[in-house]
């Protein structure tokens, strides 16, 4: 196991699982993972691995003996008569008879109906009035004459969840960790693997719990398919309900007039709409202003009397199109259904996730490693509702005044958010709060930014925030940078896509006299970049950059390329080399030779692999005029990564050449793998210096 996976297990015993192992038990169990993950705490929270395989067998046992499979529940009915009594995993719903005055009780795989439940019971697990709750039940079976009395009968209920955590406990356990490790227990905990995210993504994934940490938060996320938008909602939590966006109705969501049944927003601490997307469902108008005034004011009118209600909403869809088509022909809310393409609905959501920054899940991104039980997790979220840390900048930040005051709740409530679930027990740096901040920003500006394109009366506002120096810091979204030339404008009043790369200006050079197709001597003009030292910023998840248009420039007729950089070791590591090698090719005319020599460092375990990459290179980049050769730095303490040309260009990188988030190498279909500009980038800074030749 990792340091952290030693340390997760050590800290929070007995509270933790291996993520791998939900796969494992799950088999053909159609429960959300919240469910197994209860099983797997009371025999698998360890890191022990004689228990570990214990327990896997005891939770496979309880599954294949208590889970009702739809088409078996013939046989558990038939196994509760035979036996008087058996228990079940089921998922359960309760509903008032009010001709008889009686709870009723439906169990959803089981069949069974109108088994009689004490008001108690209702009482104490009031959610089995709306939805359904997964629990453990004891189920009777007693016979009798009376037609209208069922033969069912309920002996014990548990609703699948902790009865009882200690907060305090988990306070304390917070301060062992730094900042990246505890973020990295969360993505773990949420059963990804940390490694395949960058701190940018990494946060966007925490934003998704925020629903369930925060009163009355609004949070929409669009993108392309297969992202796992849905997945929190449906699997991670018992206190969060996922439904189909076509499927609500106002008495669902939010009461009953005729029978005055209080809807999903009474009893979820969120509720999450799936399928949200679809230009052309149809939508009740009705349902959309009873929205806009609840997420508002958290409340909505019954007649003649006001509710209120605490419920988080969560929307999510599939965008149809590509984002900068979307900016020049739209906006990014296009997807939506028209009625909910409305600038008073969109204005109440507090955070946009960029579903397309987020990459598509792939088999190697799930977690093997530990995580909390994620119903532990869950209680967590829950208790910390009735806290608000949404002043925790104050003492080092001071968010412009052009914000309005619907703008500033929306900051306020994603900053609260994160700063619960990263910094329970406070004392945050001021550098944390700062990108925590910045970050909330970002994500109602994303929701501002399209609404001054969807309704011209809203005003374009400065998103900025200063710190007590009297220092201003401008918040951008991350379209904004990458396509500067559709933002913000008016549609179809745009011009070609705007992409980062070096600022380089052509010059017009005299013109020369070339052959043309007909054989007749015709002039061309040429234009040639004029080359200039400058500094750039990249940031995370940017797309559009490739090394053809951020060093080719300033490689082109060099004679002599030296490349320095200690971390060429690994496969994608080589691939990186393999593809700047590529962008020298292209620069060079076919009759030149171009010498390029690697200083890195030699790989301590793996030096063999290390070597056969370069020499395949060689031998490749030979046939193409390039003389590729290699060296090691013998001490390690190599540690500056740059280029260096005989042109008198040196093109200094933080990263070196690893300026891209990893994707899957071997997927021959994926445009990341063909093409630079589709991958996102990792947040890195280039300088280019010119230096005396």
């Amino acid at each position: 196991m990792s340091d952290l996976n030693h340390k997760i297990c050590d800290v929070f015993a007995g509270l933790v699982v291996r993520k791998d192992l939900v796969k494992t038990v799950k088999g053909n169990a159609i429960v959300p993972s919240y469910v197994l993950e209860y099983l797997l705490g009371q025999y698998c929270a360890t890191n022990d691995e004689a228990s570990i395989e214990s327990g896997i067998q005891t939770v496979k046992e309880i599954l294949a003996k208590h889970y009702v499979h739809r088409n078996e529940a013939g046989l558990i009915r038939s196994t509760i008569r035979e036996k008087g009594r058996h228990k079940v995993i089921d998922k359960v719903a309760v509903a008032l008879n009010d001709k008889k005055d009686v709870y009723e009780m439906t169990f959803s795989n089981l069949g069974i109906k109108k088994v009689l439940v004490d008001s108690g019971t209702v009482k104490k697990h009031p959610k089995l009035l709306v939805g359904g709750v997964w629990c453990i039940a004891d189920v009777e079976y007693d016979y009798t004459e009376d037609k209208d009395a069922s033969p069912w009968i309920l002996s014990t209920i548990k609703p699948i969840q902790m009865s009882h955590f200690d907060y305090d406990g988990y306070i304390q356990s917070r301060r062992k960790f730094n900042l990246d490790e505890w973020i990295d227990v969360l993505i773990q905990s949420i059963g990804f693997n940390p490694e395949f995210f960058g701190r940018r993504s990494k946060l966007m994934q925490l934003v998704r719990l925020i629903p369930f940490c925060e009163r009355n938060y609004n949070l929409i996320e669009l993108g392309p398919k297969g992202t796992g938008k849905s997945h929190i909602y449906s699997e991670f939590s018992p206190h969060g309900i996922l439904i189909s966006g076509g499927e609500i109705t106002v008495p669902k969501l939010f009461v009953d007039n005729s029978s005055g049944k209080l809807g999903l927003v009474g009893y979820w601490d969120t509720v999450a709409f799936d399928e949200f997307a679809g230009k052309q469902k149809r939508v009740d108008k009705a349902l959309v202003d009873i929205m806009k005034n609840y997420m508002a004011n958290k409340s909505f009118s019954r007649g003649v009397e006001t509710l209120g209600a605490d419920a988080s909403m969560a929307f999510i869809g599939n965008t149809a199109h590509s984002v900068p088509y979307m900016l020049k022909h739209s906006d990014l809310f296009d997807a939506l259904p028209e009625k909910f393409y409305d600038s008073a609905f969109l204005d109440r959501l507090h955070f946009y996730i960029p579903g397309w920054e987020v990459d598509i899940i792939r088999g190697e991104m799930f977690s093997g490693g530990y995580g909390f039980v994620v119903d532990y997790l869950a209680e967590i979220l829950r208790h910390l509702r009735n806290q608000d840390y949404s002043d925790h900048y104050n003492d080092y930040f001071t968010i412009s005044s052009q914000i309005s005051t619907r703008d500033r709740d929306g900051i306020h409530k994603t900053f609260s958010g994160l700063m619960k679930i990263l910094f329970p027990q406070g004392g945050a740096t001021e550098s944390e709060i700062e990108e925590i901040l910045k970050f909330s920003m970002e994500g109602r500006k994303r929701v501002k930014d399209q609404l001054f394109r969807i309704d011209s009366t809203y005003a374009d506002v400065n998103f900025f925030y200063s710190n007590k120096a009297g220092k201003e810091a401008r918040v951008s979204t991350l379209e904004e940078l990458e396509y500067p030339n559709y933002f913000n404008k008016t549609v179809g009043d745009v011009t070609d896509i705007g992409i980062p790369e070096p600022d380089i200006a052509p010059v017009e050079v005299p013109p020369q006299e070339t052959l043309s197709k007909t054989g007749v001597m015709i002039e061309a003009v040429i234009d040639e970049p004029v080359l200039k030292e400058q500094h750039l910023t990249l940031a995370e998840n940017q797309r559009g950059v490739s090394y053809d248009e951020l060093f080719g420039p300033y490689l082109k007729g060099a004679r002599h390329i030296t490349i320095t950089d200690p971390y060429i070791r690994l496969f994608y590591q080589a691939k990186n080399l393999m593809e700047l090698l590529e962008t020298i090719v292209k620069q060079k005319s076919e009759d030149e030779e171009v010498v390029v020599s690697l200083i890195t460092v030699e790989d301590e375990f793996k030096g063999d692999h290390q070597r056969d990459y370069f020499e395949k290179i060689q031998s490749s980049m030979f046939a193409v005029g390039i003389k590729f050769a290699y060296s090691f730095d013998t001490y390690g303490s190599q540690h500056a990564r740059h280029i260096v040309t005989d042109t008198g260009w040196k093109v200094s990188l933080d990263r070196g050449l690893d300026i891209f988030q990893q994707y899957d190498v071997n997927d021959a279909f994926s445009l990341s793998t063909r093409l630079q500009k589709h991958r996102p980038c990792k947040a890195f800074e280039v300088t280019f210096i010119k230096v005396e030749e």
